[in-house]
């Protein structure tokens, strides 16, 4: 028997859509990054791209349970003695740009290295409703009816 390895000819990507309101953030970026990796399909190579492209409206709607918005914090360091700077998640989430906080849980579940950066290509990411992506015609996928945590209950 022989091991099956994909080559770059043979990946055929597909778009997928995905709702971000009320979903968990962990939860949801666990599938996202798990289809980005292509895990989901049966020809799945470790070392190639063989994910789909994956869209996520509703960014700004995203849910966490606990106490994540206080106590998750962003750290980056602007290069100066002392500059170390922070962010909790809630800020983030409150900013001009809250779909930063998905793409960041997304970027440290895929591997690092060039392929991981070229995963993150593929994830394109919306706080609004609408996307430019019509013209690709993405399957929808409902993450809120595969299982019940990983929807906010009030």
């Amino acid at each position: 028997m022989r091991t099956f390895s994909l080559k770059a000819g043979q990946v055929k990507k597909d778009w997928v859509l995905v709702d971000a309101r009320d979903m968990i953030l962990g939860r949801l970026s666990a599938v996202v990054a798990s289809h980005l990796r292509g895990k989901h399909k049966p020809e799945f190579t470790p070392s190639m791209d063989c994910g789909d492209y994956v869209v996520v409206i509703n960014a700004d709607k995203v849910q966490v349970t606990g106490n994540k918005l206080e106590d998750q914090k962003y750290y980056w360091h602007t290069g100066y003695p002392g500059g170390l700077k922070e962010r909790t998640l809630k800020d983030t989430l409150a900013s001009k740009h809250p779909e930063r906080a998905i793409e960041k849980a997304v970027e440290r579940m895929l591997p690092k290295g060039p392929l991981g950066r070229k995963m993150l290509g593929n994830l394109k990411v919306y706080a609004g409703e609408s996307h430019p992506h019509e013209a690709q015609q993405p399957k929808r996928l409902d993450l809120a009816s595969v299982n019940a945590k990983n929807v906010k209950r009030s």
